[in-house]
């Protein structure tokens, strides 16, 4: 007899057929002077990123357009601006549009910490660095609806925007 299912659970997501195994994607390469690798593995129901340096994974963040991850179930959300104009140019090869507002997240992207973040900086950057990778998902495909799992364990957390750039541009690599 299959379990009856509670009234407040989050919508079912369709399945998608893929081929099994599911594709893996990965890079590496230097951030913030550290070997740091990069995994995305696509799953039926979801896409999982993870970002490690040694070895490590010290925080999960979720993203998802169902209500899993949906605004007022945790604290608060990210909202950073980032003007082009401020942006060296050698890092302008990564950004390939040309109107403004293309660096900023998705305002309807509102990420939730799983597991991790024993600090507020800590937990700013692991969202801002999902948000940012959930939105290079929906650019590419708007049709995406798979949640997004990020893994991060980045050794030190250094709110500089090359450090945030290096790691972005590794996933970047694999998406």
């Amino acid at each position: 007899m299959p379990l009856p299912i509670p009234p407040d659970s989050p919508p079912a997501v369709p399945v998608m057929e893929v081929p099994y195994p599911v594709t893996t994607n990965q890079a590496a390469g230097p951030v913030g002077g550290i070997h740091t690798e990069v995994r995305t593995t696509y799953f039926s129901d979801k896409i999982m990123v993870t970002i490690t340096q040694n070895g490590r994974l010290a925080q999960w963040v979720c993203l998802s357009k169902h209500a899993a991850c949906q605004p007022g179930l945790f604290k608060w959300q990210i909202q950073v601006p980032m003007e082009r104009s401020n942006i060296p140019s050698t890092d302008l090869p990564l950004l390939s549009s040309t109107h403004d507002d293309d660096l900023l997240p998705m305002p309807h992207l509102n990420p939730k910490t799983l597991l991790g973040s024993s600090t507020l900086e800590r937990e700013t950057i692991g969202q801002l660095c999902a948000t940012q990778i959930a939105s290079s998902i929906a650019t590419r495909d708007p049709q995406e609806n798979r949640t997004v799992l990020l893994g991060l364990g980045l050794s030190k957390i250094e709110a500089s925007r090359t450090m945030f750039y290096d790691t972005i541009e590794l996933v970047m690599k694999t998406l």
